[in-house]
């Protein structure tokens, strides 16, 4: 039963005409008798509601909107309904759990523990569904709806681009994502299920990991060097450097991206001072800026150290090198999609493999 749009978005949550009735005068009968019915209806089918009912993809979807937007009324704009009918959704879901999700004490839209818990298990509720449909759409064709591909920052972008290209031009019906990650963060998003493919991952990484299903394949290699900016103190100081010498310089690190335990730090000495940057880009460029020193990958400073922008210093202690390598998971019942097959293809090439390492060239 057609109605306008406007008297449909004033309706709460789950509401649906049930009938008609003629009426002269005053509001038109229709309008009033729909909302006056809708409104008996939601009564009953509130009373019944459980938390089954109310956690679906949609509302999971709304509470997101509601906390990224900051507010009840802006969020209603984004989702194109009126903010009573929002409040209400709100409420009903609230209801169904015995809990309050948001904290109405304020103008904004702050989000209770409660809530902030709903939203973390909501988008990895989120993540599983659009990985069930990502299987079922291989199954029927071949080719996944999305791959996600969790690239360490120790990646080379520029030849992660160049296969990107090279995916394109095949115009396969699979969107790519690519996501940035840093240690432990590239391998556990493979293992969440938010990525289908890890490139980068650090071995070390895998020791405490149980995946039955985990697939790792070497990449090689990566020399790390301590460098540090023309005018940073350290230039100048004699070589090798000690750890005594080191601690009291700023140090530069990248933050991890793993979300599970405390996260992984490597070569940072006790008690020193440091400066946490999101990427390993932001951290070349805090060291070229002389804020602090630390280990970079080689290939991704070389012009750097040729330049003379960056000074390599040697240590007592042996330079840093990582084991890179590529992971993904099989599933028993099938093999992987089409494209993915296409990139483990190109990684199983040992020069594709050595330009993720090492092609860095400005």
């Amino acid at each position: 039963m057609a109605y306008p749009a406007s008297i449909e978005k004033t309706l709460p949550f789950g509401a649906h005409p049930i009938g008609t009735v003629n009426y002269k005068g005053g509001l038109p009968g229709r309008a009033a008798w729909r909302f006056t019915a809708s409104f008996k209806f939601f009564e009953y089918h509130d009373a019944m509601t459980s938390a089954r009912d109310v956690l679906t993809p949609d509302a999971l979807a709304m509470l997101q909107e509601v906390a990224r937007s900051g507010s009840f009324a802006a969020a209603a704009r984004q989702l194109g309904l009126v903010p009573s009918a929002l409040t209400y959704r709100v409420r009903q879901i609230e209801e169904a759990l015995d809990v309050l999700l948001f904290d109405r004490s304020s103008r904004q839209a702050k989000m209770t523990e409660a809530g902030k818990e709903l939203l973390r298990e909501g988008a990895r509720l989120l993540s599983e569904i659009d990985a069930v449909a990502n299987r079922v759409r291989r199954v029927a064709t071949g080719w996944e709806a999305q791959l996600t591909i969790a690239a360490d920052g120790l990646i080379s972008r520029a030849t992660l681009f160049d296969l990107a290209q090279a995916f394109f031009e095949l115009k396969p019906p699979t969107r790519l994502r690519i996501r940035d990650e840093i240690l432990s963060g590239t391998l556990q998003a493979l293992a969440s299920g938010q990525a289908d493919l890890a490139i980068g991952v650090l071995e070390d990484t895998a020791q405490n990991l149980t995946l039955s299903d985990l697939q790792m394949r070497p990449l090689g290699p990566i020399d790390f060097v301590f460098a540090v900016a023309p005018g940073h103190p350290l230039a100048k100081a004699k070589e090798p450097l000690s750890d005594q010498m080191i601690q009291p310089h700023r140090a530069i690190a990248v933050a991890d991206t793993g979300v599970q335990g405390k996260g992984l730090t490597r070569n940072l000495l006790s008690g020193q001072e440091v400066f946490t940057v999101p990427t390993m880009q932001a951290k070349i460029e805090a060291q070229l800026r002389g804020l602090g020193c630390g280990f970079v990958p080689e290939p991704a400073v070389r012009a750097h150290l040729q330049a003379g922008r960056l000074i390599q210093k040697n240590l007592e202690r042996p330079n840093h090198a990582a084991r890179g390598a590529y992971a993904w998971r099989a599933h028993p019942q099938q093999g992987p999609g089409r494209a993915l097959q296409w990139w483990l293809a190109q990684l199983a090439s040992p020069i594709t493999r050595q330009a993720l390492a090492e092609n860095f060239a400005e």
